[in-house]
C-alpha cells in the first residue's frame, strides 16, 4: 500500500496498491500519469530521506518494513536537462595583483567578473578565456559584487564604503561613485527583475549597522533601512519584494522596500548572523535566462519570462530564508507566515560560513569551519548527509543548475564538487597554490569559476 506525495506534502491522488516488482521507471510512469503531464518528467523518489533505487519488494526486504503500514514515497520533480561535472582546468588567468576576493557569473553564464584587494573589477571573456576589460576607480579592496539580473550592470562595494556602478558591455564606470555608507560594504543584492524591468534599484549592506536602498537612475539612496546595532553582514532582496538583511547584532530583519518599513525581526541566534539564503535565489539571480539560453528583445518580455519562472519555482509554497551562524547553527525561516523559525539545523563543530539552497528549492547545503559542508532538506531542515574532504575551512559553495552537483571551495586550496545523488566526493580539483576564497558555477552548467590568495582566477570545464 503506497501513498504517493509532493515534496510540499501534498498527496498525489489516492493511496495505490502496488506490485513488489515496482521501481523507478514505473513510479515516473504512475506520477505523470496522476499529474497528466503531456512531456514526461524526470522524478527522483524517497522513503524518509533515503533515495529508492531499487523495486519496492527488496526494499521492503531490507528495512524489514511491516506491509500493513501505508508507505509513503515523496516525488521530487528533477531537473530536464543534465549537468556534467567539471574536471578539469582549462585556464589559469593571471591579472590581478593581490588576493581575488569575488567572482561571480552574469546572469546568462556568457560574462565573467572578478573582484580583487588590488582595488579592481574585472571582466573576462569566457570564450578566449583572456582579460576583457579592467576597471579602476574603487580606492580600495573590492569585497563584494552582484549582476543585475537583467544582465545589463554591476554594482561593487569596497572596504573603503563606495559603490561604483560599471557596464559590462564597454568596463566603463557609470558616473560617480556612490557614497553614503560610513564602513565597509559586506554584500549587495539587486531588486528581482519579475518586479521591475529593465533593473533600478540595488540594496546594500555595510559594517557601518545599516542597509540602504540605491535607484541606478537618479543615482541616489532613495532609503535607508536603519535599525541594527552592530555591522549588517548579509541582505537578500526576495521575490515577493521584501529585503532580509542579516547582522553581527544576532538579529535578521525583515523590509519592505516602498518606504523602507521594518516588518519583522527574526530572532534566536546566540551570534552573529554570517549568511543568508532565499529558496528562490537561483531563479532571482537568473531573472529571465534558463538553460535554454534565450534572449529577449525588450524589458517587459523578459520581466514577464522572469515572473513565469519565479511563479512555476516557488509553486503554491512561500518563500523560504535560511540563515548561517557564527554560534555553529542554523535557522529555517518562512518570514511571510511566522517569526519563529520552522527548523534548527544543528550539527556543525564550529561557525557556520556560507549557506545556499539548490536552484530547484529542494536542498540545502552548509559550509562550515569544521571543513566540513552538510546537506539538508530544503523544505523541511532535516539533516541529510555531511561531506567531509576538504581538510581546512570551507570558505564558499556553489550548486550546478540541475542541483545534482555541489562545489566547495577551501582554506585547503582545493576546490571539490560532490555528487548528491550518491553523498559521496565526485571529483577532487587540486590546482590553487593557496586558499581558495571564492567559487561559482555558471548558471549555464557549463562551467566553474575559482579565486583566491594566489592571485589568479581559475576556469574549469569537463
Amino acid at each position: 500500500m503506497c501513498q504517493l506525495v509532493s515534496p510540499e506534502g501534498d498527496h498525489l491522488g489516492a493511496a495505490l496498491y502496488l506490485p513488489q516488482n515496482v521501481g523507478p521507471s514505473q513510479l515516473q510512469e504512475i506520477v505523470n500519469h496522476l499529474l497528466h503531464n503531456e512531456d514526461k518528467l524526470p522524478y527522483a523518489f524517497y522513503i524518509g530521506d533515503e533515495e529508492l533505487s531499487i523495486q519496492l519488494g527488496a526494499y521492503m526486504q531490507q528495512k524489514n518494513a511491516n506491509v500493513e503500514v501505508t508507505l509513503h514515497i515523496v516525488c521530487q520533480p528533477q531537473a530536464v536537462f543534465r549537468i556534467r561535472p567539471v574536471n578539469r582546468c582549462s585556464a589559469t588567468i593571471a591579472g590581478h595583483t593581490e588576493a581575488v576576493l569575488a567572482v561571480s557569473f552574469s546572469p546568462d553564464g556568457r560574462c565573467l567578473a572578478s573582484g580583487s584587494g588590488d582595488t579592481t573589477v574585472r571582466f573576462w571573456d569566457l570564450n578566449t578565456q583572456t582579460p576583457l576589460f579592467t576597471c579602476k576607480g574603487h580606492k580600495n579592496w573590492v569585497l563584494c559584487f552582484a549582476w543585475s539580473p537583467d544582465g545589463n550592470h554591476l554594482v561593487s562595494g569596497s572596504k573603503s564604503g563606495e559603490l561604483i556602478l560599471w557596464d559590462p558591455k564597454i568596463g566603463k564606470q557609470l558616473g560617480t561613485p556612490l557614497t553614503g555608507h560610513r564602513k565597509w560594504i559586506t554584500a549587495v543584492s539587486w531588486e528581482p527583475v519579475h518586479l521591475q524591468a529593465p533593473c533600478r534599484r540595488f540594496v546594500s549592506a555595510s559594517k557601518d549597522g545599516d542597509a540602504r536602498i540605491w535607484d541606478i537612475t537618479t543615482r541616489k539612496c532613495i532609503i535607508a533601512l536603519t535599525g541594527h546595532t552592530n555591522s549588517v553582514t548579509c541582505v537578500k532582496w526576495g521575490g515577493d519584494g521584501l529585503i532580509y538583511t542579516g547582522s553581527e547584532d544576532c538579529l535578521i530583519k525583515v523590509w519592505e522596500t516602498s518606504q523602507g518599513k521594518l516588518i519583522k525581526t527574526l530572532q534566536g541566534h546566540g551570534h552573529w548572523v554570517n549568511s543568508l539564503a532565499l529558496s528562490t535565489e537561483y531563479v532571482l539571480r537568473t531573472g529571465a535566462y534558463d538553460h535554454t539560453g534565450k534572449t529577449y528583445s525588450t524589458a517587459e518580455e523578459m520581466k514577464e519570462a522572469a515572473l513565469t519562472r519565479y511563479k512555476k519555482m516557488r509553486g503554491n509554497a512561500p518563500e523560504r530564508l535560511v540563515s548561517g551562524s557564527d554560534d555553529f547553527t542554523m535557522f529555517l525561516w518562512e518570514p511571510t507566515i511566522s517569526k519563529q523559525p520552522k527548523a534548527r539545523m544543528t550539527g556543525h563543530q564550529k561557525l557556520v560560513n556560507h549557506v545556499y539552497f539548490s536552484p530547484d528549492g529542494q536542498w540545502l547545503a552548509s559550509a562550515s569551519f569544521d571543513k566540513s559542508v552538510k546537506l539538508w532538506n530544503g523544505i523541511t531542515g532535516k539533516f541529510v548527509a555531511a561531506f567531509r574532504g576538504h581538510v581546512a575551512d570551507v570558505y564558499q559553495i556553489s550548486w550546478s543548475a540541475d542541483s545534482r552537483l555541489l562545489l566547495s571551495g577551501s582554506k585547503d586550496s582545493t576546490l571539490k564538487v560532490w555528487d548528491i545523488r550518491t553523498r559521496k566526493l565526485k571529483q577532487d580539483l587540486p590546482g590553487h597554490a593557496d586558499e581558495v576564497y571564492a567559487v561559482d558555477w555558471s548558471p549555464d552548467g557549463e562551467k566553474v569559476a575559482s579565486g583566491g590568495k594566489d592571485r589568479v582566477v581559475k576556469l574549469w570545464m569537463n
